[in-house]
């Protein structure tokens, strides 16, 4: 089984600071309304609230019920009522609602409304249009970094990918900024920074900004971290759209993730009771498994149950004095990894079974000869299928949007065929999907011929050079095309390997995906590493359309010992998924890096889709 790490690897920061921080500026904020009061949340902040600060914590500080922010009259008799909420319109016609049903029936009370993780000035906008400004008190908590595990901090700002990448709705960038700028505050500050995508590039601009208005606050220390890499989800599609295969993201696309912890049913705990489960690195049979390919997980979890049952046995010839000693030190243990064990071997069944009645293997081999270009028309024909079976509308979406970008589009006839069967299958009410999926680039139809060539070759001979490789690129990134067959070749995405992949024994970062694709974004952060610049990959970048993007910033950094320049930052802007994580844990324990992933929520190809759906499953 993989290791985690080398034994020779650099120390990570302590990030539990952030958790501490975050809930003592909530404390600070509830605190401003004393005595008792309600505090109305929504839906959204539940999960990660209640891994800053659970109910006894907000009991402690004079909360008295607890409600959830949702479509239904509230029924609290409190004087005071406090609302966290995130800063959308509806949460403030809600909040209006609710105020001015309290003056109509002639009743006063204290209102505090907190932002988290800001205050937008629509919000502020909206709560004046209702006539309710000057009655309610406005706050921000401004927690946007909650660590779920050792090494992987979340932003939990799932809107982030469609507001940003569909709408063009810049206003969680400031988010960003301010939170790469806590960093660096507490860890900083960060000598080395790459990025590449037109949000990175927004993202780091603000993020310096703010660094220089606050200058001299990390002047003379010595940076933790030594390289920070920025990403933006839209460079790389492919790698998000493609089926999971290691343990962490077959569990996520199984049961769903939701911040760090899963709800395991019946089927996996075989009791009659669902159980919620931590998955991170202190539960010590998952983090063996968690960046393991699926074929190799049920063979451990039967050696670790011989193991531990090996250990049991051990009591049948103790005297009283060892078998003292064996319950008061290692039977809690043993028990506690015994109950883990079970079920994870639940979840590993419960896997196979779904996968089995889907037929895993086809949809693997499908993925794979779209990822290879090979024959399009037989993986054509299966979408084909799938789409008239209804197996899943998201998941016909997926294989849709997957064959598109990697044949940089798709025929016309394939386009209009393609989606004339869908609608027709799972309903007209999918037309404006269509629509959103153009518009980020993820299901395109091939311009006819040469088009843009001959306006391109047209232009070209009224201006110079240089002028036409610019205008070039404004005519590609018009298009948004994906250029994946081109980028492939480039770097080496399809390993040409001589008879089977050992999936026990990972040779590159291929194994994510059963040793068939290197994920395109972990590729580039590889590279650019080994450059420490975008030096060399011009061509890419030019492919990529993110000439105008890609940034390298290297402050000469005397401090900076050669332990920090082991660990590197990755910020994916718009998600990233678990595969991405696990291959670049591998990378890290090749090189001898160690990987810190801070990312605006963890994605999967099933999100990505109900992000861009206009259809509510």
């Amino acid at each position: 089984m993989a290791f985690p790490h080398r034994p020779d690897a650099p120390e990570l920061p302590d990030f539990s600071m952030l958790k501490r921080l975050a809930r003592d500026q909530l404390i600070y904020l509830l605190e401003q309304l004393p005595g008792k009061k309600d505090l109305f949340i929504e839906a959204d902040l539940m999960s990660p609230l209640d891994r800053i600060a659970n109910v006894s914590i907000l009991k402690q500080h004079e909360v008295d019920k607890l409600y959830k922010v949702e479509n239904k009259p509230a029924l609290s008799s409190n004087e005071q009522l406090c609302f966290l909420v995130r800063p959308r319109i509806k949460n403030m016609r809600y909040i209006a609602n609710l105020v001015n049903a309290d003056k109509l029936a002639g009743r006063t009370r204290k209102y505090k409304v907190i932002f988290s993780p800001q205050k937008f000035y629509a919000c502020e906008m909206v709560l004046e249009e209702e006539g309710i400004y000057g009655d309610v008190s406005c706050d921000e908590w401004a927690f946007s970094l909650l660590p779920l595990d050792v090494d992987l901090l979340s932003m939990e700002l799932p809107e982030f990918f469609r507001d940003y990448f569909l709408e063009g709705d810049q206003r969680w960038i400031n988010t960003v900024a301010q939170a790469l700028h806590l960093l660096s505050t507490l860890y900083g500050p960060f000598p080395n920074s790459y990025g590449i995508g037109r949000c990175a590039k927004m993202s780091y601009e603000l993020w310096r900004k703010l660094e220089e208005e606050e200058d001299g606050e990390t002047k003379g220390r010595r940076p933790e971290i030594g390289h920070t890499f920025l990403l933006d989800r839209d460079t790389d599609f492919v790698t998000a759209l493609c089926s999971q295969v290691v343990y962490e993201g077959l569990v996520d696309d199984t049961f769903r993730i939701k911040c760090g912890s899963v709800d395991f049913g019946p089927e996996v705990t075989s009791s009659d009771k669902s159980l919620k489960v931590l998955l991170n690195a202190e539960d010590k049979v998952f983090s063996e498994i968690r960046n393991e390919h699926f074929s190799n997980v049920f063979g451990f979890l039967s050696q670790k149950a011989r193991n531990l049952q090996a250990q049991y046995d051990r009591r049948r010839g103790m005297d009283i004095k060892q078998m003292k000693n064996f319950v008061s030190q290692e039977l809690k243990g043993l028990k506690q990894e015994h109950r883990l064990l079970s079920l994870h071997i639940g979840a590993c069944e419960s896997i196979m079974k779904k996968k089995t009645k889907q037929d895993f293997q086809e949809l693997i081999k499908t993925e794979h000869a779209l990822l290879e270009g090979f024959s399009i028309r037989e993986s054509t024909s299966y979408i084909e299928e799938h789409i008239d079976r209804q197996v899943s509308p998201i998941e016909s979406l997926r294989l849709m949007c997957l064959l598109s970008i990697t044949e940089n589009g798709l025929i016309p006839k394939d386009y209009r065929s393609l989606k004339t069967q869908y609608l027709q299958s799972y309903g007209p009410e999918h037309l404006l999907t269509f629509s959103n999926l153009r518009r980020a680039g993820l299901l395109t139809e091939q311009a006819p011929g040469d088009t843009l060539t001959a306006v391109e070759s047209k232009v070209s001979k009224l201006v110079t050079d240089k002028a036409a490789g610019k205008i070039t690129d404004a005519f590609s990134s018009l298009a948004k095309r994906s250029n994946f067959r081109a980028i492939s070749k480039k770097l080496n995405l399809i390993p040409r390997v001589d008879g089977e992949y050992d999936l026990k024994v990972p040779r590159d970062m291929a194994y994510v995906f059963s040793g068939a694709y290197v994920p395109l974004s972990c590729r580039i952060i590889e590279q650019v590493l080994e450059r420490r610049s975008w030096q060399g990959l011009d061509e890419v970048v030019r492919l990529l359309n993110c000439s105008e993007f890609a940034f390298t910033d290297m402050t000469k950094e005397d401090k900076a010992s050669s332990e920090s320049l082991r660990l590197i930052l990755v910020v994916f802007l718009g998600g990233c998924t678990f595969s991405e994580i696990s291959a670049l844990r591998f990378l890290g324990r090749e090189k001898g890096y160690r990987f810190i992933f801070l990312t605006t929520a963890v994605t999967n190809s099933a999100r990505l889709m109900e992000a861009m759906s206009e259809v509510k499953a």
